[in-house]
């Protein structure tokens, strides 16, 4: 569609901007029908013809691909589950499970996260209407199922998930991280580190705490995960920003890391009287500050708790998704993505599953924005992927 397009003018009195349902209606007939028509072809193939009655001769006998919602395997908005992930390379973006919560201080149940989002996922299509924008049609999108974590054992779990996430990352797919408590953020991101060579990433942290203990409890917990990321050179602490900060859950040692180590921290306050453009502009001014990349950790309890109770630490006060969402894709139209993690979904505390679901939308919204700005699919291996995998290098003593 032609800026032109955009406008129309039926009096001859000037231009009149297109609603944006109106642009809606009109993308849509831009899109092609190939991913739809393939995924129907192999449900036939692989599911058998449906049985005479059924008159929608696209419907085979066992349920394969998107159809119905209700049924087939819980992968992420039913991608292909890839169970040899030495071919992830060969897909724009790998959906990867961390069910992971020994890292929990208070509420466990992170752990059933992955399989929460997936389950819920199937309620979603792969179009989105006001975007304009079929994932089926645009991206190759694979789920590779969960990293196989230790229970009881944080360090053991920390180094399966940074050598499964090294393994995605340098396969060229761009990696979604299903979480799992927010311990896991310094090891996803320690995965990512090890193919970047000498190139430095920024972190864009979504959440309602600081998340910069060096322990709790004597362990690296989920309080901690950016204290110990900001410990390498790859990951200067000046690049972190957190957005969405505040409430009665946000530890002093943590703060005190902050204060010394210059992160960028906005409050929803902050955020709400500055505007989301000024929000955007200062975490991407920040974390792009010397950076080759951002990494993006979408804690779901930075959302108002009212919105998502299916978390391991609510609090009351966060952003709405609307302005969580707004934020996200303004991010990442215009930062160079390397990765997304969301992280704290917990289904034993969720209601009617809204906590998953809004996980979901957040992914769906990121892939989505990453097609828009043209990130996806890649078109060459990002430079900033270095090939050989080097062991991170601390800054901090």
């Amino acid at each position: 569609m032609t800026e032109d397009s955009l406008f129309q003018n039926p009096d001859g009195n000037g231009q009149v901007p297109l609603s944006q349902a109106q642009r809606a209606l009109e993308l849509e007939t831009q899109l092609p029908l190939t991913g739809w028509q393939q995924e129907v072809a192999r449900g036939l193939e692989y599911g058998l013809e449906g049985a005479e009655s059924i008159r929608d001769r696209r419907i085979p006998t066992f349920s394969r691909g998107e159809l119905p919602h209700y049924a087939g395997i819980n992968t992420f908005m039913k991608a292909p589950y890839l169970e040899d992930v030495r071919q992830v390379g060969n897909y724009d973006v790998a959906i990867v499970g961390v069910p992971h919560d020994s890292g929990t201080t208070y509420r466990p149940g992170t752990r059933f996260g992955p399989q929460g989002i997936r389950r819920i996922s199937a309620l979603y299509t792969p179009y989105n209407f006001e975007l304009g924008i079929d994932l089926r049609e645009q991206i190759t999108l694979c789920d590779v199922g969960d990293i196989f974590t230790i229970p009881g054992n944080n360090e053991k779990s920390f180094d399966q998930i940074s050598k499964g996430v090294a393994h995605i990352f340098d396969s060229g797919a761009f990696p979604i991280i299903l979480g799992g408590d927010h311990s896991i953020g310094f090891p996803t991101l320690r995965g990512v580190c090890r193919h970047l060579g000498d190139k430095k990433v920024g972190i864009i942290h979504f959440d309602r705490h600081v998340d910069t203990q060096e322990t709790d409890l004597d362990e690296r917990m989920h309080t901690c995960p950016w204290f110990h990321a900001t410990n390498m050179k790859n990951a200067p602490a000046k690049n972190l920003v957190q957005l969405g900060i505040g409430g009665w859950q946000v530890p002093r040692d943590g703060v005190k890391v902050c204060r010394d180590r210059a992160t960028n921290i906005l409050t929803v306050t902050d955020i709400v009287d500055m505007g989301i453009d000024a929000a955007v502009e200062f975490a991407l001014e920040r974390a792009l500050d010397g950076t080759d990349c951002v990494y993006i950790s979408f804690d779901i309890d930075c959302i108002d708790a009212g919105f998502v109770p299916g978390t391991g630490w609510p609090e009351p006060g966060g952003l709405l998704p609307r302005e969580a969402l707004a934020l996200l894709a303004k991010i990442i139209r215009r930062a160079p993505v390397c990765g997304l993690e969301v992280v704290e979904v917990s289904p034993p505390y969720d209601v009617s599953d809204m906590t998953a679901l809004m996980a979901t939308r957040v992914i769906c919204d990121a892939m989505a924005n990453l097609v828009l700005s043209g990130q996806l699919p890649r078109k060459e291996r990002p430079s900033y992927i270095h090939a050989q995998a080097e062991p991170e290098l601390v800054q901090w003593t």
